[in-house]
């Protein structure tokens, strides 16, 4: 029995020095399948947004071996209702920064993480109502984030993401200037995808 012990003990060490162990100063990059779900509402109109299928790209940069700091990058275009009627669409980019405490950066198995952070909203291709209306450009709000790695070898991983973002933009009239509505998409994101340590 005691051999076979020292043969279970053994095999479990090679295992966990064959995963990557996150560490100060390591990179880690993820491409993720994202989810858009918005939580749309607004103060007129009865304004909402199309849930969105996309790719999203992001970096993580170890501070610490359990504090890192993650970019998140993606775009999509959304259709936006009124009152259940379609009036046209806009996309955005929201580059979204959080810092994320990772509870067991070296585990050969599950990595979960909690990040919290900023988001920097940018409106384009905006068709509104055939170009009568349009949304203010840019929007600040923050961001939660609650997400797992789960280790493949030293170098990649399977990732889960779920994040929560607050997005928030006034509607205006194109001839006047004059809001007609502010509007909150304010999406809740989910994610699958692969990463790597580099």
């Amino acid at each position: 029995m005691k051999g076979r012990a020292r043969i279970l003990m053994a095999l479990a060490l090679a295992l966990a020095a064959g995963v990557a162990q996150a560490a100060q100063g390591d990179w880690l990059g993820r491409a993720r399948v994202i989810h858009i779900a918005p939580d749309a509402s607004s103060s007129a109109l009865g304004l909402d947004a199309s849930n969105e299928t996309t790719l999203e790209l992001d970096f993580t940069y170890f501070v610490t071996n359990k504090l890192g700091l993650e970019l998140i990058l993606a775009t999509r275009q959304h259709d936006v209702t009124s009152n259940g009627a379609r009036i046209g669409e806009v996309t955005h980019l929201p580059p979204t920064l959080t810092l994320q405490y990772h509870f067991a950066p070296d585990s050969p198995s599950f990595r979960p993480y909690v990040g919290a952070g900023v988001n920097y909203t940018r409106f384009y291709d905006i068709n509104l109502l055939n170009g009568a209306a349009t949304v203010e450009k840019s929007s600040w709000g923050g961001a939660l984030q609650l997400g797992a790695d789960f280790p493949i070898n030293k170098t990649f991983f399977i990732n889960v993401d779920v994040k929560k973002i607050w997005i928030d933009t006034d509607v205006k009239l194109t001839a006047t200037g004059a809001t007609a509505a502010n509007f909150k998409i304010n999406p809740v994101i989910f994610g699958l995808g692969v990463g790597m340590k580099f």
